[in-house]
């Protein structure tokens, strides 16, 4: 059996229904052990003192909001290429959980900046680019709303998903593409001498694994009632033909 049968609708309600339970108890455990950890068993930061503790809802959270983007790229790139209507149906699936992940980004890093930079806002390059791809995430979600046929609504915000990638990018890698801003380098990094101290990086790993698996519980939990409501919508449409 190929990987495109296990998205097949019939067979995809079957794989996923029991593997949910199981991916939001490891995200709840994980995101239990890595906050408690995190929160209350690091030390304070000699500069930013403990609101360098908002890193573990902040980081987590700016790298899922542009890696859901990412995935409503593939998903999309799959739709236009083999026409398969459940990595649509994903696509549109995670866009809200995306825009949730965007905003808890955006306050969080408000809160922390503010100390350090003494203001809530900058029209930073990183900061600005996320702030598009926020606007990117409800345009594409009120776009979805907007067309009537699904297919049509598919294919515009496949096109709207690819020219999104731009500042999805951009939001990860701005700091690099300008020198100036306020915004500080990555917090995590290939290379191990940019990483933060392993005091606040092993929590900081952890709360990230949880909202990866809470991010992957949301959309497959997501794809399931998208998949139900177009059969419902292909059911209504049949009844209103006969």
């Amino acid at each position: 059996m190929s990987m495109w049968e296990y998205a097949n609708p019939k067979l995809f309600m079957g794989w996923t229904r029991p593997v949910l339970p199981w991916m939001f108890a490891s995200a709840g455990v994980c995101l239990v052990v890595g906050l408690v950890w995190g929160f209350f068993f690091t030390p304070d930061d000699f500069r930013q003192g403990s609101t360098v503790k908002i890193i573990y809802l902040h980081v987590p959270s700016a790298l899922m909001a542009i890696n859901a983007w990412i995935m409503m790229l593939v998903a999309s790139l799959i739709w236009v290429v083999r026409r398969h209507h459940v990595s649509a149906l994903a696509a549109r699936a995670a866009a809200p959980v995306g825009v949730v992940f965007t905003l808890i980004a955006l306050f969080t890093g408000g809160i922390w900046g503010q100390p350090m930079w003494g203001t809530y806002w900058a029209w930073d390059p990183r900061l600005t680019s996320f702030l598009i791809l926020f606007l990117f995430y409800l345009g594409y979600i009120a776009l979805w709303e907007a067309i009537e046929d699904p297919d049509t609504a598919a294919d515009l915000t496949s096109v709207l998903c690819m020219v999104g990638s731009v500042f999805a990018i951009l939001s990860r890698y701005a700091v690099l593409f300008w020198n100036q801003g306020l915004h500080q380098g990555a917090s995590l990094s290939l290379d191990k001498e940019e990483n933060i101290s392993d005091v606040f990086w092993f929590p900081l790993l952890v709360c990230i694994a949880g909202f990866v698996l809470l991010f992957v519980a949301l959309v497959l939990m997501r794809t399931r009632t998208e998949i139900r409501a177009r059969r419902i919508r292909a059911l209504e449409a049949r009844a209103r033909r006969a």
